[in-house]
This record gives C-alpha cells, sequence and structure tokens, in this order.
C-alpha cells in the first residue's frame, strides 16, 4: 500500500515509544539458547522480531505469548533438525540464526526478499564460520544459504566488521555454546561500535562471560557456556522514535514520547543530542522526551556511525535547517534494506531536497522555506526511507507520494498511526 503524506503545520499530543527491536530480537535469541524457561516483559511487534519468534519456533523454542509478555521455553545447544528457515526481510535475523544454524546438520535460508535482502552480502560472516568448520553454500554472499554444521570448532576467529557489527554479534552468541575456547580477532573498522555494546549487555545478562578488548576488536569467549533462563524488559526504541521526534522539530510542535531512557545503550538516543544541536526546544527527564518545536532549526556536523538508524532521520530534519548540515562515517547505510545513500537522496532531491552524496558522507543544504514535494517517491521497500521521507512531506508545499509505505512495518507498524494521533495528514492509498 501506498501513503499520502501532506503538509501539516502542527503536531501534538504523546505517547509512549515503541518496544525495542534490536533488544527484542536479542532477548528472544538468548531466551532460545537457555534450555529453562525464560520471560520477555514488553517485546516489540514488528515484522523483524516476528521472523526471529517464528525461526526460534521453527528451531524448537516454545513460545507462549500474551499482550504484556512472552514466555519461551529454550533449545540451548540442541536446535530442532530443520531444513528451511525463512527470516523474511530481516537481516539481524538471517546473520544471528546463521550462526545459532551451525549447530545443526542442515539448514537453508530462503531468499523470499530478493530485490532487498536477497541483494545484502553476507560473505564476512561466511568466512568466518568456515573457520571453525561450518560449511556454507551460498549464491555469492547472498541469499539462498545453506549452512552444514552440527559439531563447530572453537579457536581462533577472525571476522571483518567494516560492513556490519551482526557478524560479530553472531558470532558472540555462538562461541559460547562451544566446547572449545574462541578468540575471536576483528579485521578492519568495527561499524555500530554502540550496537555490539548492546549485544554484550544482553549476553552478560543472560550469564554469558566474554573477555572484550575496550576497543572491542578482540574478544576472549570461554567455550562450555550455558545460557540462563531469565526475566527480560524491553526498553524503548529509539531509532522508531527518532523519526516522530524529527517530525516535532520541523513543525510547530508539542510531542512528548515516554519509555525513553537517557542511559540506554542505544546508540540511536544520539537524537536527542543532534535535535538540541539544531537548537530545536526539548527536554529529556525521567525517560520522557518534551519537543516543542518551531520549525527553526540549525546545520550540524555529527558521526553518524554511532546512530546509525536515526541518520536517516537527522538528515530528513537538516533539510529544513539553516545551513549545511553533514553526516559522515556513514558508508554502512549503503549495506541496509536498500542503498541508504544513493537510493535515500535520488527520493530527496526528487521531492526537492538539496543533498549531495559522498562514499560515506551524506551533506544537506538546508532549505528553511521549505521543499516543492508534489511527487511520487520509491520507499526501495526501506522502513527507515519511508518514515524519513514522511518527515519531509510534512513540511513539503505539495504532499507527498509514498510507494509501498507498508513496509515500515517492518520495524515500526504503528508509525502512521502514531503520526495520526499526533494531527499528523497522512492517508493510506490502494
Amino acid at each position: 500500500m501506498d501513503v499520502i503524506v501532506r503538509p501539516t503545520p502542527t503536531l501534538q499530543g504523546e505517547f509512549g515509544a515503541l518496544s525495542s527491536k534490536n533488544y527484542t530480537t536479542r532477548y528472544l535469541l538468548v531466551a532460545a539458547l537457555s534450555e529453562g524457561v525464560s520471560t520477555i516483559y514488553h517485546p516489540a511487534h514488528s515484522e523483524d522480531s516476528d521472523a526471529i519468534r517464528r525461526c526460534i519456533a521453527d528451531l524448537g523454542a516454545v513460545l507462549t505469548e500474551d499482550e504484556e509478555k512472552i514466555v519461551i521455553q529454550g533449545f540451548g545447544r540442541h536446535p530442532r533438525d530443520v531444513k528451511e528457515l525463512n527470516v523474511g526481510n530481516a537481516g539481524a535475523v538471517l546473520r544471528f540464526l546463521m550462526a545459532v544454524a551451525a549447530l545443526s546438520p542442515e539448514v537453508t535460508f530462503v531468499n523470499t526478499y530478493p530485490d532487498s535482502l536477497g541483494k545484502r552480502p553476507h560473505d564476512d560472516l561466511i568466512q568466518a564460520l568456515g573457520q571453525i568448520g561450518v560449511e556454507v553454500e551460498h549464491n555469492n554472499g547472498r541469499l539462498p544459504i545453506t549452512i552444514r554444521g552440527g559439531t563447530p570448532n572453537g579457536g581462533r576467529i577472525t571476522v571483518s566488521g567494516a560492513v556490519s557489527s551482526q557478524y560479530l554479534s553472531a558470532l558472540l552468541f555462538l562461541t559460547p555454546l562451544l566446547e572449545e575456547d574462541s578468540e575471536i580477532i576483528v579485521l578492519d573498522d568495527l561499524k555500530s561500535k554502540v550496537v555490539i555494546g548492546q549485544t554484550l549487555e544482553v549476553l552478560e545478562q543472560a550469564g554469558i562471560t566474554v573477555h572484550a578488548a575496550d576497543d572491542y576488536m578482540s574478544f576472549r569467549v570461554p567455550g562450555r557456556q550455558a545460557y540462563a533462563a531469565k526475566s527480560y524488559t524491553v526498553q524503548g526504541d529509539y531509532p522508531g522514535s527518532a523519526a516522530v521526534l524529527a517530525a516535532a522539530a520541523v513543525t510547530k510542535s508539542d510531542v512528548t514520547i515516554h519509555r525513553l531512557a537517557e542511559q540506554s545503550k542505544q546508540g540511536e538516543r544520539a537524537i536527542v543530542d543532534v535535535l538540541r544541536m539544531m537548537e530545536v526546544p526539548l527536554t529529556h527527564e525521567d525517560g520522557t522526551v518534551h519537543v516543542q518545536g518551531n520549525g527553526v532549526l540549525k546545520a550540524v556536523e555529527f558521526d553518524g556511525d554511532a546512530a546509525t538508524d536515526a541518520v536517516l532521520a537527522m538528515v530528513a530534519a537538516a533539510v529544513f535547517a539553516e545551513g549545511t548540515s553533514r553526516f559522515y562515517n556513514v558508508e554502512n547505510l549503503r549495506y541496509k534494506e536498500c542503498d541508504r545513500i544513493t537510493d535515500y537522496l535520488a527520493e530527496l532531491t526528487r521531492a526537492g531536497a538539496k543533498v549531495e552524496e559522498r562514499r560515506d558522507e551524506i551533506i544537506v543544504h538546508g532549505t528553511p522555506e521549505g521543499v516543492e514535494g508534489g511527487v511520487t517517491i520509491n520507499a526501495h521497500y526501506d522502513h527507515r526511507v519511508i518514515m524519513a521521507l514522511t518527515v519531509v512531506g510534512l513540511r513539503a508545499r505539495q504532499p507527498l507520494l509514498i510507494k509501498d509505505a507498508h513496509h515500515v512495518a517492518k520495524s515500526y507498524p504503528q508509525y502512521f498511526d502514531h503520526l495520526r494521533s499526533l494531527g499528523a495528514n497522512v492517508e493510506w492509498v490502494e
């Protein structure tokens, strides 16, 4: 389905932030890897989190869910022998479960999104799994991928972090269950280090010991560990909230979002700091962000690697700022559901924004007077692109029609409902 976003000068209201997709995915995984019963309170509901629910159930976990929580009987180090897994369009879920599948005789991950996840590379994880005795059959590093494991070794493992930190996270989830101790060495650079902090936080909560170097470039992981059955509570989601906060920043607004912890390890909490740098009137106290936007913003420079999933929303806000903004160290945006630099900037340009592309930078020449709009936008099946383009549409002079906007459900199914509750003029169209 498509959505029409019409100019909306004012937003007002409040709601609780969506639960974190990243934490939900990790808690579901560690619960499945325990041999007892775990409880996860306030889990996220989205296509990505539903994908890992479905896949861990296929692998033998028993899930019982109500409105408040999900109870999981895990399968430990002995997943059920299944032939196929379908992760939908969820890249992190695929990579985490490729590692878990190393404990199974043979599992094939099918390719149901050839124009999105089907185009994304996984070579670095494939090479790392090969080092511990796992045979991987693949299509030039892409789906479909067959994992032939069973008894992976530990030992010394090298993995590149230049494209994604998800490969490293996958190995960190797997190696504690191996018979041998492991040493993981990160080659090249490590993108999205802050997300590794989230992985280590969840592993510690699950009773797993990992000895990490301060720079996260090497790890010692004792083998023969067991995941503890625990209770977990999922915090509010900054990546999804970033787009709503950006929408409040570019309009005249009085918007409050609850459940956004000040001390969260989510790097995307930087959206609050960036909006402050842009001189947006806001407060952040007791887990509540209150924006009283006046539509006036100043340009910023920001290292986007610390907040990858909030960068597109930051860029959308910068479209209306006074001056030229620069978001650098963002090359890993190219390896997401789409190329979030080339593809996103092409659509911003179509809408009337003045932007420039670099290999690892996005340059935004702000237009405080607004953009023209009045065009049809291709969202490239990407939930983050959909949310960010919606922010631009709220302040365009003419409506934007965003194609295939239903893909926002990948991470934030309630996004347009929440915007409408604030007064945004958005409408689904067939």
